[in-house]
């Protein structure tokens, strides 16, 4: 077999016109798949290559490498991720049991020579398992000089030049085989963490009006401890599930309707939008930069005249701490369960994801808030909340905060509880009290949580279903008067 060759690290150091712009497909759940082009020369044989520009937080068993041309996966023998960065710490362990000059600033400055015969360590984890951590100490350097050790450094270490195994920054080595010589694009493809993206939705309307406009931004983070000059930038918005190990580290597309095509955008809208596989990808039309430590911000989404509702929530019931983790079995006979009342009733703003109200779009989960524009034109915030990864067609219903001129009170003024057969009957008056000025609708809502068997025998107000045991009633809360929602409920198992 002809003798290994190996490919200098300067084959990866190059220029903008030599070397492809990375793609980057950026996830929710902080990590990222990268994809560089890595133009290859080989020769025939085994040949060793060096790729110094991968992200610090990359996972070295997610790396993939692949000829561009054909997708054939190029014969790898040996991968090698390496993490190992050169430093003074790693330099003094492979001088130990070896001589260095040590320099002492000084005028002039002052060389002792000294033998290193232990380079230390920080404390850390030295074993750690199921039932306990073992913590390591320190390690102070031991430096002999003139037969007698010191336990730190006599001066700055000089050390001799550096030999071609040495890592200056976070790279992957591969030995690869090659039938003959060739020159080719590889395609070197890994996931890194500690990239991540949101959404965040701003809503704005007049002070006067539920008629509002919608503007989307995407922020990108990038702490992967890489730079990635001109990358072509897609977003995948779901739940994508990953194994727990992965928490540790923190094709074309065809057939794309552009996000934003019902709306009246003041240009071109930026993002592309398409169904993949079960979640939804952003493509970015133009190239980004993404610099390390950066929080980038790129408008996705604008819309006007969406038809919004306000509507106010009073959900009365205040759980006690101690029993959030009783099951029905449990709560049936605890008489003071459920008594204590909430009085704050909920401002929440809805409207409907259509075409027909100027979205209909997939919306990616991401922080919602509301605005409102004074009188004097300029804007104050109403409420934020998150929103969940939302479909077309689907209601968008955001919780923005609680009324200040609405007070609810909820109380039980009748209880009575039999063992055979085995029955529970409470009563309940539920208050809505108005301090503004205009009346406004209230949906009081009460949860029949003592049982699965229930009937509401007496009630003030008609109710709504809700679920198995859920129940709304719709007030009408006058300003200066109280609305009185009086029901009888039994339960039977």
């Amino acid at each position: 077999m002809d003798s290994p060759i190996r490919v200098v690290a300067a084959l990866f150091l190059l220029t903008p016109a030599a070397q492809a712009a990375p793609s980057l497909t950026v996830y929710n759940d902080n990590f990222a798949v990268v994809r560089e082009v890595v133009p290859l020369t080989l020769k025939k044989g085994e040949n060793k290559v060096r790729f110094t520009e991968i992200a610090a937080f990359a996972e070295p068993s997610s790396v993939m490498l692949r000829d561009l041309k054909s997708g054939a996966r190029l014969s790898v023998l040996e991968q090698d991720y390496r993490g190992d960065l050169t430093s003074q710490d790693r330099l003094l362990r492979a001088m130990v049991g070896k001589e260095l000059d040590f320099v002492k600033d000084g005028e002039p400055p002052r060389v002792t020579r000294g033998k290193v015969v232990r380079a230390g360590a920080p404390a850390g984890v030295w074993r750690q398992d199921m039932y306990r951590t073992t913590q390591r100490p320190a390690q102070p350097p031991i430096i002999e000089v003139e037969g007698k050790l010191r336990f730190s450094l006599p001066g700055q270490p000089v050390f001799p030049p550096l030999d071609d195994d040495s890592v200056l920054e976070p790279s992957v080595e591969w030995l690869l085989d090659s039938e003959a010589d060739r020159r080719l694009d590889a395609e070197l493809a890994y996931i890194t963490g500690n990239m991540g993206w949101s959404a965040t939705y701003n809503v704005v309307a007049p002070e006067d009006s539920d008629v509002a406009d919608l503007t989307a931004w995407v922020t990108v983070e990038n702490n992967s401890g890489r730079t990635f000059k001109d990358a072509r930038l897609k977003l995948m918005a779901g739940d994508v599930n990953r194994t727990p190990a992965a928490n540790v580290y923190a094709g074309d597309a065809g057939g794309l309707s552009f996000l934003g095509a019902r709306m009246s955008a003041a240009g071109k809208p930026q993002f592309a939008e398409k169904p993949f596989d079960d979640y939804r990808l952003y493509t970015l039309a133009r190239a980004v930069t993404l610099r390390d430590g950066e929080s980038k911000q790129v408008e996705f989404a604008r819309a006007a005249g969406i038809q919004t509702k306000r509507r106010y929530v009073y959900d009365g019931v205040r759980i006690q701490q101690g029993y959030q983790s009783y099951d029905m079995n449990g709560i049936r006979g605890m008489q003071d369960y459920g008594t204590l009342s909430n009085p704050k009733v909920w401002v929440m703003r809805e409207f409907l994801n259509s075409s027909k109200n100027g979205l209909g779009l997939p919306l990616p989960r991401g922080k919602m808030r509301f605005f409102r524009r004074d009188a004097d034109g300029q804007l104050e915030m109403t409420g934020e909340s998150l929103l969940d990864h939302t479909p077309q067609d689907e209601t968008v219903r955001i919780y923005t905060g609680n009324a200040f001129d609405l007070v609810g009170e909820r109380k039980r003024v009748h209880y009575f509880t039999s063992g055979s057969p085995n029955v529970v009957q409470e009563k309940f008056e539920i208050r809505v009290r108005n301090g503004g000025k205009k009346p406004t609708t209230v949906a009081v809502v009460e949860h029949l949580y003592r049982w699965s068997n229930w009937e509401i025998s007496q009630n003030s107000h008609p109710f709504k279903k809700l679920d198995s045991q859920t129940v709304e009633f719709e007030v009408e809360a006058v300003p200066g008067k109280e609305a009185l929602v009086k029901y009888e409920v039994h339960y039977t198992w």
